[in-house]
C-alpha cells in the first residue's frame, strides 16, 4: 500500500481508504448496494483491509449509512487505534446541530472522531455552513475543544469546494470523481487553493456502474494520476476487500474519449465530464441532468428517471425558450447543450408510466 499527505495535517493516509456504506445493515434507500454483513462480519472485512495496510475509513450517521459507524466503532475497538484515522459526516448545516451529531458520532464509534465533514454542502446550504454561527463554525470550535481532530466538508460541487479550499477553518475536503466524471478532478488540479488541503476522493466506481465497463485495476489505476490523498472505494465482502487492496495498482492514462468508446460498446453517453463551467440562467444543474441519462443507461433505471422527473420538465421548456445559451460558453466539451436536453425529454417521453 502506498501513502500519501492529508494535505498540512502531518498524517500519512493510504492511497486507497474503506468506505463503509456496503457493510450497513438496514434500510437507506438512497444509497447504492450493500450486503447488510452481521456485525462480526463487517468487523472481520475491515480487519482484512487493515492487514493490507489501509489505514482510512469513511463513514456518516446512523441516519445516512444505517449501522456502518457503529460497525465501524466495533473495528476501531480491535487494532490499534494510532494506526487508523477515521472520518465521520452529517448532513447538517447549523452550528448546533453539527455539535450535537459530534458528540453523538463520538458515542457511537466509542472513539473520537479524527476528521468530522459536513455532509452534502451545496449552494442552497454553503451560506449557512460558512457563516457565522454555521456547521464550520462549530466543527472549528470542537477541533480547539479537542473533541475531532480535523475539519472537513464534503461536496459534489465544484465552487463548494473552492470555497472551501480558500477557508483556512477548513483543513480537508471530500468530494467525487473517476475517469468518467473527471472535470472537476481536472480543474482542481490547476488550482492553487487546493494544494494546501487534504482531499478525500468518492465514486471512484460511479456508484458501481462504472465496473463491467471497466476493471477494479483500470478504475483504480486511472484515478491515481490526480491530486488526491486518499481514494474511498465502497468494501462489503472479504472478496471487494482483497481485490481492491491486496496489491499496488500502476497508474494508468485514459483520455476521454477512450473512456467514451468503452461506454459507447453499451450506449451512446452524453459527453459530459461533470466539470460544472456550465451556467444555466435559470438555475438549472445541466450536468446533473447529463449525469443521470448517463446512469439510466449503465443500470440505475429507476433512480435516475425518478430524479429526473422531479423538475427536467420544467427545465427544459426553459432551456427550450432560452437566447443566452451562456452554459455552452464555457463548456470543455464543446456540447450543444440543448441537444443533449432534447435527448433526455425522448427518454422520459419514452419511458413507460411517464
Amino acid at each position: 500500500m502506498r501513502y500519501r499527505d492529508l494535505g498540512k495535517t502531518g498524517l500519512k493516509v493510504s492511497e486507497l481508504g474503506f468506505g463503509t456504506i456496503p457493510i450497513l445493515s438496514g434500510h437507506v434507500p438512497v444509497l447504492p448496494q450493500y450486503f447488510s454483513p452481521d456485525e462480526d462480519t463487517a468487523v472481520a472485512i475491515m480487519k482484512r483491509a487493515f492487514d493490507y495496510g489501509c489505514n482510512f475509513y469513511d463513514t456518516a450517521i446512523l441516519e445516512e449509512y444505517g449501522d456502518a459507524e457503529i460497525k465501524l466503532g466495533k473495528f476501531a475497538g480491535t487494532v490499534d487505534r494510532s494506526r487508523i484515522i477515521i472520518s465521520d459526516k452529517a448532513r447538517f448545516y447549523g452550528g448546533g446541530d453539527i455539535y450535537r451529531e459530534v458528540e453523538r458520532s463520538a458515542k457511537n464509534l466509542g472513539t473520537r472522531p479524527d476528521i468530522y465533514f459536513v455532509h452534502q454542502v451545496d449552494e442552497s446550504n454553503a451560506d449557512e455552513v460558512f457563516g457565522k454561527g454555521g456547521a464550520l463554525d462549530a466543527l472549528y470550535d470542537l477541533k480547539r475543544e479537542g473533541k475531532i481532530g480535523y475539519t472537513g466538508i464534503a461536496s459534489h460541487y465544484y465552487n463548494v469546494l473552492y470555497r472551501a479550499a480558500k477557508d483556512s477553518r477548513v483543513d480537508i475536503l471530500q468530494g467525487s470523481g473517476n475517469i468518467m466524471e473527471r472535470g472537476m478532478l481536472e480543474r482542481i488540479r490547476k488550482e492553487e487553493a487546493f494544494e494546501n488541503k487534504g482531499f478525500i476522493l468518492n465514486k471512484v466506481y460511479a456508484a458501481g456502474l462504472l465496473i463491467g465497463h471497466f476493471s477494479v485495476e483500470e478504475l483504480i489505476g486511472g484515478i491515481l494520476e490526480y491530486p488526491f490523498s486518499c481514494a474511498l472505494l465502497g468494501i462489503g465482502t472479504f472478496e471487494q476487500a482483497d481485490e481492491a487492496f491486496e496489491k499496488e495498482y500502476p497508474v494508468l492514462h485514459f483520455s476521454y474519449e477512450e473512456v467514451l468508446e468503452r461506454l459507447r460498446e453499451t450506449f451512446d453517453p452524453i459527453c459530459c465530464d461533470r466539470c460544472q463551467k456550465c451556467v444555466c440562467s435559470y438555475g438549472h444543474e445541466i450536468y446533473t441532468s447529463f449525469r443521470q441519462y448517463n446512469y439510466y443507461n449503465m443500470g440505475k433505471e429507476f433512480w435516475a428517471i425518478n430524479k429526473l422527473k422531479m423538475d427536467f420538465e420544467e427545465n427544459y421548456k426553459h432551456c427550450k425558450s432560452c437566447e443566452k445559451q451562456d452554459c455552452m460558453k464555457d463548456c470543455g466539451r464543446n456540447l450543444n447543450i440543448f441537444k443533449e436536453m432534447e435527448r433526455i425529454h425522448r427518454l422520459l417521453g419514452a419511458y413507460n408510466g411517464y
